[in-house]
Parts: C-alpha cells; structure tokens; sequence
C-alpha cells in the first residue's frame, strides 16, 4: 500500500519590527484650518489696536498729527517723560492700592456669600442667585446713575438715611475728599464684581463630596477647620484665577471712577490709571505719552497674570 507525504507548510517569517510610526491625530489638519478665521479675527481685534498704541508710545503724535503731520520719532522719551513726570506716581501706587483693596475685598466677599448659598435651602439659595445675576447683568451706565443718585450732596439717599438715625450728614458731599471719594468707588467696584466672585465659587463648592465633610465633623473638625483643611485646598484653582481676574479688572477701572468724577469728584486727586490716559490723551491731545501709559499698564497686568500662566504651563508640560 503506497503512502502519500504530507509536506508541511512552509514557514513565513515575520518582519523585522521597525520603529513605530507616530499615528495620525484624527482629523488630520481640519481642525487647524477651521481655527484659522477666528485666529485671524483675533489678531485684527487685538493685534492692531496693541500694534498702534506701541507705535504711537514711540513717537511725538498730538492733534497735529490727527490732522496729517507726521509723526516725529522720539523711541523711549515718552517713557522717560512719564517716569520724570511728578503727578504720575501717585497715579501708579493709587491705581495699585485701589486695584488690591477692591479685589481681596470682592473675593473675601464673595467667598462668604457662596458658602452662604451652598449652607441655604433650595428656594432660598434661587433667591440669592437670582439677585446676583440681576446685580451682575445691570448696566455700568444704569448702575452708575443710581450710585451718584445715592451719595448725592443734595437729595441723595445715604444723606437721608444717615439724617434719620441721628447722624448729622445734611449737604456732606462724599466725592470732594479722595478719602471718601475711593471709599464709595471701593463700594461700588466691590458690589459690582461679588455676583461674578460667588457664583464662581459656588460651582467650585459643589464639587466637594458631602461625605467628605461630613466625615471631617463626625472626627470632630469644626467649621472653621472644615474650611481651611478641606474647603480652602479643593476651591483653590478656582480661587486663585477668580482672584487674579479680579487684579487685572479693577486695575484697569475706568467708567466708575469717571462717573464720580464727572458727579462732583476732583480729577486730580482721584485719578487712576484708567482716567489719567483719558485724561492725557482726550483732554490735553497727548496721545504718545497716553500710549506709554498704556503700555506700561500692559506691563503691569502681564507681570500680575504671568506666576498663574507659568503654573499653567508646568502643568501642561
């Protein structure tokens, strides 16, 4: 009987692996084209009015130049101008002491009123937010008119109400002294940016587990221990980018301390940085040391928000 060999089947080897080839991201370069329009609207809403004010720090312009005469180079001599200029410190460390004053006070500030709205029931908790929204939502301009309503020398609400609990304010006028100028922008500031503060808080309180908490009273923590140890660390990132936001605005306040100005308030000693480049560039026609001051106020805002921005690039990389 004859038998057939069966013959194996030949062995293919493998290929060698070779190093792995990077994948292609999904989408492949869509995405950077669709980014394109709104980078370049980005950078024609920014880029040219920052673009100007650098170019206009650097060279005399005034109201000759407003009407075609061209503009002298003088480089860094608005700079010099504005640094040798006597009325601008007290300008720069005002803007700055007002700037820390309103921002740790609205964060302060806020930081109770969100723990107040995360401690309330659900209807009075809709109440509050309600009214910091409608706080928050209401027009500087309308704002404004009803503030100077308010502190009004003549018929205005604080005189009235200070008058009938036996305090004698009859025709005090609260925007001549810088004091009580500053006291009552602090307010308004202040009153206008809590809403923002503790509704961003609040989102941030929401995410702490209750069992957490709970867990920290039953070992006996109280509430102030709560919030220091628990609270405090976990709303920190929220924190600090609300705080930091906060700098940066009242920094550049402008529409409220103008508003007081114009309602019975003394340019010169109330100005900050915000009024004293309107000031210079609108009032007298300066518009090449009012773009230094300008870029200046730049350099202090990017030298406030750059510690965050390092954080956040250590923690991208």
């Amino acid at each position: 009987m004859s038998t057939t060999a069966t013959t194996a089947p030949p062995v293919v080897e493998a290929p060698a692996a070779g190093p792995a080839r990077p994948s292609r991201r999904r989408g492949g370069r869509l995405p950077l084209l669709l980014l394109v329009p709104s980078v370049l609207v980005l950078l024609g809403a920014l880029g040219y009015p920052l673009g100007w004010q650098l170019w206009a720090s650097l060279h005399e312009y005034g109201l000759a130049q407003q009407f075609g005469q061209p503009a002298e180079w003088v480089g860094l001599g608005n700079f010099v101008d504005v640094f040798s200029d006597g009325a601008f410190w007290p300008v720069l460390l005002r803007s700055i002491a007002f700037c820390l004053v309103c921002a740790f006070a609205t964060v302060l500030i806020g930081g109770l009123i969100a723990l107040l709205l995360n401690s309330v029931g659900r209807v009075p908790r809709t109440i509050l937010q309600l009214a910091l929204l409608l706080a928050w939502a209401m027009p500087v301009v309308a704002t404004m008119t009803v503030w100077i309503w308010i502190v009004d020398w003549r018929r205005g609400l604080l005189n009235w109400t200070l008058e009938q609990i036996g305090i004698p304010a009859s025709g005090h006028n609260w925007l001549v002294e810088p004091l009580s100028f500053f006291a009552v922008a602090a307010v308004i500031v202040i009153w206008m940016s809590v809403p923002f503060v503790a509704l961003s808080l609040s989102a941030a309180l929401t995410q702490i587990s209750g069992e957490v908490m709970e867990a920290a009273a039953l070992d006996g923590a109280s509430s102030m221990q709560r919030v220091r140890y628990i609270v405090m660390p976990l709303v920190a990132p929220v924190l600090s980018i609300v705080l930091l936001l906060q700098i940066v605005w009242d920094l550049r306040v402008f529409t409220q301390i103008k508003f007081l100005q114009d309602a019975g308030g003394f340019a010169a000693q109330t100005d900050v940085l915000g009024t004293y480049v309107y000031r210079l560039g609108t009032g007298t026609g300066d518009f090449g040391t009012a773009s230094a001051i300008s870029v200046i106020m730049l350099v202090l805002t990017v030298l406030v928000a750059w510690p965050y921005v390092r954080s956040l690039l250590k923690d991208s990389a």
